[in-house]
């Protein structure tokens, strides 16, 4: 045997005498459970499930830019430039007595950079047809158009309310505290107040009955309001009625209002409106005892919407009032806004 057949044999059995080391085996770690949002469509687009829970949640609002226009609005200028941001937050869930609703809305107003404010714009909770919290009362409802001046000095109550609703009617009552409503001389603003409002559709007619009693003002008043379709537009007439001024109306001791709403195109809208006042007040919180002779007054205006793109409008409105026992004044504003 020569030399290399013998190194050749002593490495085949060193080779075999060395153990065989295996290397580590590679484990592969557990991902951890991702909880995705899920879509929740049992009350309409834009919900989604809050992780980890049954509830539903719906976040939305708009960004508005606007400038109005009119005598003194901007202080000593005649113009005024504002933006409003607001967003909504609504929680739904199923329970016994039916779905239990939440809202909260934040409203942030800015004059300018440093004249700003954040405003708890509603906040409220709703189950079985009662609903409690801070929230607008029937009153805050008009006419569509800008013109029309038939509701509350401040709509935006402490408030009790059941509404019981069907498809096409609905009737409600409430108890309202308006510790922001009217006062006569010599009181403040702190009582309250019962309201009703009855409504609803009937093909293409809409109606609403909508009354109120202040009882520290000892006052009340009723409004009846409702809209048609006729020709290329929607005509919509509204009267009011006061029997002295109190938190619900305090404008006039009677008004009555019409417009008609006219859908050019698709994304235009022109609504030429008409209001009269008799025994007109105007004014703000404070008011007289009674209406009595007082002068009368009336408003005429144009409201013109139009949808630049999907969720993104434009309106302009101008108003012009002529009261017997005061000035004259025009008004209006430019707004754009984008909703989400």
């Amino acid at each position: 045997m020569n030399i290399r057949m013998v190194l050749l044999a002593s490495a085949a059995a060193f080779a075999a005498s060395t153990p065989v080391l295996a290397a580590d085996a590679i484990v592969a770690a557990e991902p951890e459970p991702v909880e995705y949002v899920r879509v929740c469509d049992a009350y309409g687009t834009g919900y989604f499930y809050i992780p980890g829970t049954e509830t539903c949640l719906k976040i939305e609002g708009y960004i508005r830019f606007q400038v109005n226009v009119g005598e003194d609005v901007g202080g000593d200028s005649d113009w005024d430039a504002v933006t409003r941001g607001q967003v909504q937050f609504t929680a739904k869930s199923d329970t016994e007595y039916g779905p239990l609703t939440g809202v909260i809305v934040m409203q942030f107003n800015a004059d300018n950079a440093t004249d700003q404010d954040a405003v708890l714009d509603s906040a409220y909770l709703d189950v079985a047809g009662f609903r409690a919290g801070l929230f607008y009362s029937w009153w805050d409802d008009g006419l569509s158009g800008e013109t029309d001046d038939i509701g509350s000095v401040v709509t935006l109550h402490n408030s009790l309310r059941y509404q019981y609703e069907s498809g096409t009617f609905y009737a409600g009552l409430s108890v309202d505290e308006l510790e922001d409503g009217v006062y006569k001389t010599g009181e403040e603003a702190n009582n309250v107040g019962v309201a009703f409002g009855v409504g609803g559709t009937a093909g293409a007619f809409s109606y609403q009955v909508t009354g109120g009693w202040d009882f520290d003002n000892e006052d009340g008043a009723i409004r009846a309001m409702g809209t048609v379709d006729i020709g290329p537009g929607t005509l919509g007439l509204a009267g009011v009625y006061s029997s002295g001024p109190n938190s619900y109306y305090s404008s006039a001791e009677w008004a009555v209002a019409a417009e008609y709403a006219i859908k050019a195109t698709d994304k235009l809208k022109i609504t030429p409106a008409v209001q009269y006042y008799g025994n007109y007040f105007g004014g703000d919180k404070a008011v007289p005892d009674n209406f009595d002779g007082l002068g009368d007054a009336w408003k005429v205006g144009l409201t013109v919407d139009y949808q630049i793109v999907d969720n993104f409008y434009a309106k302009a409105s101008v108003q012009y009032l002529d009261p017997d026992d005061g000035d004259d004044s025009t008004t209006g504003y430019f707004r754009l806004q984008r909703s989400f």
